[in-house]
């Protein structure tokens, strides 16, 4: 899943940066509100973590910006503000959920899980079809009961083809949300991860539409 990760501290985010990537997400950072604002209106997130003290512009005014505009993209908010109020107005700008500096990146990392299991509608940390498993805390893909090797790209695409269960994807939807803003978008190595998935978990598992794309049913 793709996010991006809007902080000024340069230690912190780099911090935040190799926790999520540590999970599997592809991470664009944006050091300042500028950037930020352009980013999270022009880019297709999965999730947006925002810090609310942003240099030239700040994040509440940046998310009151997204809503108004129509980005739906979940935002998780940080903030060194202990303020229950301002706890209160970034919820009310429309964030989705908050963290009071300083944190646990453990916590940080479950807290992006569950914004983005919401928003796929899961109510199970565990995504499940036929004889196949992912455990979307840890990545671990089991069929008929034995785990499954993946590389990191083709637990993206499986990620995020679980989390858009029952839609068609198109190969370029895909390679804007398993690589970063600078990273190698090359559409034509989605057919080869889809294809590695399909070796190892089975040919029915991913639905493959010529000219469309590739879709996980909903089961009946």
């Amino acid at each position: 899943m793709r996010i991006l990760l809007a902080e000024d501290e340069i230690a912190l985010s780099d911090q935040i940066r190799r926790a999520l990537a540590a999970e599997g997400h592809a991470v664009d950072v944006a050091a300042d509100g500028i950037e930020a604002g352009h980013l999270g209106e022009t880019e297709p997130y999965d999730l947006i973590v925002l810090d609310i003290g942003l240099p030239l512009r700040d994040g509440l005014s940046i998310l009151k910006d997204w809503r108004g505009a129509g980005v739906a993209t979940p935002v998780l908010i940080l903030t060194a503000r202990g303020s229950w109020s301002e706890k209160v107005d970034g919820l009310d700008a429309g964030a989705d959920d908050y963290m009071t500096k300083p944190f646990h990146m453990a916590e940080l990392a479950a807290r992006v899980r569950v914004l983005l299991r919401r928003k796929a509608g899961f109510t199970s940390p565990v995504f499940e079809r036929g004889d196949v498993s992912l455990d979307l805390r840890s990545g671990r893909v089991v069929r008929a009961g034995m785990i499954v090797d993946l590389t990191q790209q083709e637990l993206a695409v499986l990620t995020y083809l679980a989390h858009n269960a029952g839609r068609m994807i198109t190969r370029t939807e895909l390679s804007e949300h398993i690589y970063s803003y600078d990273g190698d978008r090359d559409s034509n190595t989605i057919a080869v991860f889809v294809a590695r998935l399909r070796k190892k978990l089975g040919s029915d598992l991913i639905v493959t539409s010529r000219g469309r794309g590739y879709m996980i049913d909903m089961p009946a």
